[in-house]
């Protein structure tokens, strides 16, 4: 029998979505196991990231999925034994909040919100980049447009606040010289954001704006 009964719950437990016995019943187990406690730590910023979705600002709903929650956070899970770095992670995160966040607005169409542009204070040779911003009342969404990325090569975002500190914005994978579009997302509010990095898989700056 598994020392971990309870950790295929720990995804519904963090999203509110336990009946009362059953929230009872894994917080016990929780209050009684490190190894879960440590899991239910790191999903936990996901989930309570959800609530910054802000679906007020499109007028049609797009129902999501039943489960797809639970089945995202499944698989931040499964990255999490695996022992990948913890960016990955974050990352993986900031996939589960666009996801939602889309299932509540994007694909109903999102309403017409005026781009910032900024610019592209630093790059490595061979990239070519433009990047916007969107302010959301959740935080800022980021639009970026290049070429020259490594084909195949993951790449990492972080925003930097005006403090200096850094949060994961997100990931995207390289097209060579075939055109890129992404989009990436923080909870960092626009009055806070200072900037963004763009980072190779070894922690290198490929690329850095300065809002």
């Amino acid at each position: 029998m598994s020392d971990h009964p309870f950790r295929e719950s720990l995804g519904a437990f963090v999203l509110g979505q336990l009946s009362g016995p059953e929230r009872v019943a894994v917080q016990a187990h929780l209050d009684g196991c490190p190894a879960c406690r440590a899991e239910e730590a790191d999903l936990r910023p996901a989930a309570e990231l959800l609530a910054l979705a802000d679906p007020d600002r499109v007028a049609d709903r797009v129902a999501v999925p039943a489960g797809l929650g639970e089945s995202v956070l499944a698989g931040i899970r499964a990255e999490r034994r695996r022992r990948v770095p913890r960016w990955a992670v974050a990352a993986a995160a900031a996939v589960l909040i666009a996801v939602v966040a889309g299932g509540v607005g994007y694909f109903a169409g999102r309403p017409s919100v005026p781009l910032e542009p900024v610019a592209i204070s630093r790059s490595a040779p061979g990239l070519s980049a433009r990047a916007a911003l969107v302010p959301h009342t959740w935080g800022v969404e980021i639009k970026l447009d290049g070429t020259g990325f490594t084909g195949g090569r993951p790449y990492r975002v972080v925003i930097r606040d005006r403090d200096g500190r850094e949060s994961p914005a997100g990931a995207f994978v390289g097209t060579g010289p075939a055109p890129m579009s992404c989009n990436l997302s923080t909870s960092v509010l626009r009055a806070d954001a200072a900037g963004f990095t763009v980072l190779d898989p070894d922690g290198g700056v490929v690329l850095r704006s300065d809002f």
